[in-house]
């Protein structure tokens, strides 16, 4: 049974959905305004993996992902412009045109990382409808109030505000920055805008819609519930995000989606921890990120790193290095070397495949899990055996091994000419040579490795 830690009661619970073997599971998408870096990666790799491992339980999985394409503002306390408009300045496009690009640039960067595609992708654009829907519910439940500039969410309405952040409210009032409140007619700092009037200094918004309370923008907060609900119901199984979510974001979307329903929200919220980069959060705002082709132009395999993410516990911090991702990349290709010369699948070593499947289980302990796949492939069992397990690990894992299992190298004829002159050079001690002719053969993609045997060619 799968176990995972549940961010709302603090602890691993057995999970188990509203309707088996149906699971809802709603996933925090980007915001579409710049560029997807290596960190948000981290993050989608994690829900992929989920997604995957509720698969291997023989769940059928509904995954809907966002995209925010209008009204999430600089800060998350509602205030500065919307972060598509900044994008446009800043770009000289249209806000239609940055987020057509900057979504085709996210989908170019999750497929690098062999992420599968959620079932349900929703733009915050195309479901106003649903949005102003879900704000007349709480209208008629009297959790709203207006002002000149917005429409508000009371939280002084809804008690269980802080349930999931475990913040007291005064922590909060306390927390909240006082040049962050832009409408002096706020009730509580900690109101959220439901919806913006395009009037001061959203008066010129590129983006705006009709609505029963007049012309504006959705919040950014109240697209995931309308969305989330629309697709999945007034109850979630699982809702995942970054931490960084918990006190602001998924604490607004539990008020305003319960607020509405009467129900809980959501029974799973699954938290992946930061990509840090120098012991610091990789960030737009800190401009200290990677992109995914400066890992490919610093000669790294995308899926390098989708096997560094693997080496961690999604509730934990990684520490990105240029010699981690070297690491990555070094096991990934030992292990395709390993099981190059393997023989086509047959049956299963249950031994190990089981030990893989606890592991996975156990609140997605996929080190672990990772562990398992490397004990096997030293252990002493027939190579077809190891195949058929190693496939079936893989379908989690999905680092795409199926394309190198029995699959030697054809080396092409330039390659192997170098390496013969590379082997007299070193019989005869010219070893400045010899390395020249090693760089050179890795610049056609092939590794050199040199044993008792004489040179061993990898790619």
């Amino acid at each position: 049974m799968l176990r995972l830690y549940n961010t709302l009661s603090r602890k691993i619970e057995n999970f188990i959905p509203l309707n088996p073997p149906k699971v809802g599971m709603y996933a925090c998408g980007p915001t579409v305004y710049d560029y997807t870096h290596i960190g948000h990666l981290r993050k989608y790799i994690g829900d992929d993996i989920l997604r995957r491992v509720l698969e291997m339980d023989e769940y059928e999985v509904k995954h809907v992902m966002n995209i925010t394409d209008v009204g999430h503002l600089v800060s998350d306390e509602d205030s500065g412009e919307d972060k598509m408009e900044k994008g446009a300045r800043e770009s000289g496009r249209t806000v239609w045109e940055v987020a057509k690009f900057y979504e085709d640039y996210f989908w170019k960067s999750t497929e690098a990382v062999n992420i599968e595609r959620p079932s349900v992708v929703a733009k915050a654009t195309d479901h106003i409808k649903e949005q102003i829907k879900l704000i007349q519910r709480l209208e008629k439940n009297g959790f709203i109030y207006q002002t000149p500039e917005a429409i508000y969410f009371d939280i002084s309405k809804f008690p269980d505000y802080t349930k999931l952040s475990g913040q007291r409210l005064e922590e909060k009032q306390i927390g909240a920055r006082a040049e962050v409140v832009v409408d002096k007619q706020k009730k509580n700092p900690q109101d959220f805008a439901l919806w913006f009037f395009t009037v001061g200094h959203f008066a010129d918004h590129s983006m705006k819609w009709s609505s029963p309370w007049g012309e504006g923008f959705p919040g950014w907060h109240i697209e995931c519930s309308a969305m989330s609900m629309e697709y999945l119901g007034d109850s979630l199984d699982i809702h995942t995000g970054g931490i960084d979510h918990i006190p602001v974001h998924h604490t607004n979307e539990i008020a305003q989606s319960e607020g509405a329903s009467g129900k809980t929200f959501v029974r799973f919220w699954v938290h992946h921890n930061f990509l840090q980069v120098d012991g610091e959060k990789m960030s737009k705002s800190k401009k200290n990120f990677y992109r995914i082709e400066e890992i490919i132009d610093k000669g790294f395999e995308p899926l390098a790193l989708r096997y560094l993410f693997l080496t961690a516990h999604y509730r934990d911090k990684i520490n990105f290095t240029w010699q981690s991702l070297q690491a990555a990349q070094n096991a990934l290709n030992n292990l395709r070397e390993e099981i190059r010369a393997w023989e086509q699948p047959k049956e299963v070593i249950d031994q190990f495949w089981q030990k893989f499947v606890e592991a996975a289980n156990s609140d997605l302990n996929i080190p672990q899990a990772v562990g398992q796949l490397w004990e096997m492939i030293h252990a002493s069992y027939p190579t077809a055996s190891k195949s058929a397990t190693i496939l079936k690990m893989d379908k989690i894992l999905g680092l795409g091994l199926d394309q190198y299992i029995g699959k030697q190298i054809e080396i092409p004829e330039e390659v192997m000419k170098l390496v013969e002159k590379r082997e007299e050079s070193r019989k005869k001690g010219n070893f400045e040579q010899s390395d020249k002719l090693r760089k050179e053969i890795k610049k056609l993609g092939y590794e050199v490795e040199d044993t008792p045997q004489g040179s061993h060619i990898k790619t």
